[in-house]
């Protein structure tokens, strides 16, 4: 059974990741990451650029998934494609000798629809665009790219065995690529995952997640005239609208970590035509997927319960389902020693006024412009942030760390026109290449002494349990490959 959030805490505090080498020897890894890091910017940020420019949707990202595969075929990685029943997912392999760690870093590249915005501190939407890198997944991608290859390089001439694994994750934004993924064993062999993503601060605290699922709700009815023939009428709309009314009067009973939205996303076509066809997209999420398949069960037996009242019938899509994240306190230790050897974020001229237009509008005003500077504290509290990502289930299954630094002005939330604009210039180039240092230095460790990796792996063990048997939460539906047309 998984341990109780007391005995997790107090095992997490009394973890510490200790190093067989001096910190002589940990800052002259530093200082080679640091000379590559410059080396490989320009390709790292014109990657990114692309990717940004492209701005591909999930299960879309034909062009941004073909980039990155170029990229680390260039380096020397063999490269498998169109893992999972899904085109764009693919993993890079880069082998060094027998034996060794197999470290595996995610590589996120889907945009957002609706939110295209020009490299500008006001709000410019494209024109034409149909969607932008709100949550920053081009530099994600670009990111630990740039890293994957940093690794491969240092261990031909280190000679140091191991293997460097980057997986290519497409639809991370309500598409669970990385589920099917898991689901299809491609993170089999694989010891430890590092990942990160883009932030308004530079931190690597243990946090967790919230267990999501989701499912698009189709109501259909029968059609008729609404002024001449309305008894002859069954509205797939009223179905639809019956199910909210009674979610939100569930909301009443449910717990407080209990998360559930939704949007219409079909209500018919004109007034006077009763509607046949009706469609609602539902999110529910909660702090675990063993507190979230009760309240899960509740929302389709109002489903069932509407299209009764309404004369309709309902079937309904699972699009997708993410376990919560499991922290691992060893891992993210690491990488926020790693990190801290490299500092903060400096802006330069241009970047501090383009940042101090974009304070104003900013979403998150607990965070001020400075933090850039700033690594946050470490605070092993394994606090659960308020979001859903499908690592959660790459983290049942393998050990993984995770960390974020300041790709967007402080105070800037994900999922906003100002996100998007700060990952197209320099302000969140800067934060890339402090992930991709970041990611690679921690590597680096984790090829050099392979303790790491076993205590890694211990602290999992113990967090998940013996008895634990993972379950996707999307069932064994296929990818969803047209969730976004």
């Amino acid at each position: 059974m998984i341990r109780s959030t007391l005995a997790t805490l107090a095992l997490a505090s009394a973890i510490t990741t200790a190093h067989a080498y001096d910190n002589q020897s940990l800052a002259s890894d530093a200082a080679w990451v640091g000379e590559q890091a410059d080396r490989i910017s320009a390709q790292a940020t014109g990657l990114a650029d692309d990717l940004w420019n492209w701005a591909e949707m999930g299960y879309q990202e034909t062009r941004s998934s073909a980039a990155l595969q170029d990229h680390l075929k260039e380096a020397g990685f063999s490269i498998e494609a169109g893992i999972a029943d899904i085109p764009t997912a693919f993993v890079a392999r880069y082998r060094q000798g027998l034996g060794g760690p197999v470290i595996g870093l995610l590589a996120e590249m889907d945009a957002l629809p609706g939110v295209a915005q020009q490299a500008a501190p006001q709000l410019s939407p494209i024109q034409g665009q149909a969607a932008g890198h709100a949550c920053g997944h081009h530099l994600f991608g670009a990111g630990s790219t740039a890293a994957a290859i940093m690794l491969s390089r240092w261990l031909k001439e280190s000679g140091t065995p191991g293997e460097i694994r980057l997986y290519g994750t497409p639809a991370e934004e309500g598409g669970s690529g990385k589920v099917y993924m898991v689901r299809a064993g491609a993170f089999d062999g694989t010891d430890v995952v590092l990942q990160w993503h883009p932030d308004d601060q530079n931190s690597a605290l243990p946090r967790s997640s919230l267990a999501n699922k989701s499912a698009k709700f189709r109501f259909k009815g029968i059609a008729s005239h609404a002024a001449a023939a309305p008894e002859r009428g069954r509205s797939a709309l009223d179905g639809v609208e019956a199910m909210n009314f009674m979610v939100n009067m569930l909301r009443e009973h449910v717990p407080d970590s209990t998360r559930i939205h939704y949007v219409i996303t079909d209500g018919g076509m004109a007034p006077n035509v009763v509607p046949a066809n009706a469609e609602v997209f539902y999110y529910v999420r909660d702090v675990s997927a063993a507190a979230l398949e009760p309240i899960w069960e509740r929302v389709e037996q109002v489903a069932r319960a509407a299209a009764q009242g309404t004369g309709t019938s309902v079937e309904w899509e699972v699009i997708h389902g993410n376990h919560s994240l499991l922290p691992n306190q060893t891992l993210n230790r690491l990488l926020d020693a790693s990190m801290r050897q490299f500092g903060g974020i400096e802006y330069s001229a241009a970047e501090q006024k383009f940042a101090q237009t974009l304070t104003g509008l900013a979403h998150r005003p607990e965070h001020q412009l400075g933090d850039e500077k700033k690594i946050v504290a470490y605070d092993p509290s394994e606090a659960a942030s308020p979001g859903s990502t499908d690592v959660g289930d790459v983290s049942w299954n393998v050990p993984t760390g995770g960390f974020g630094t300041a790709t967007w002005v402080p105070g800037t939330s994900a999922h906003t026109w100002q996100a998007v604009a700060a990952g197209g210039m320099g302000i969140g180039h800067k934060g890339m290449l402090l992930a991709a240092e970041t990611l690679t230095l921690a590597g680096i460790q984790l090829l050099r002494e392979p303790q790491l990796v076993e205590q890694a792996t211990s602290e999992f063990q113990q967090k998940r349990g013996d008895d634990f048997d993972y379950a996707p939460l999307l069932g064994d539906r296929k990818p969803p490959l047209d969730y976004r047309k």
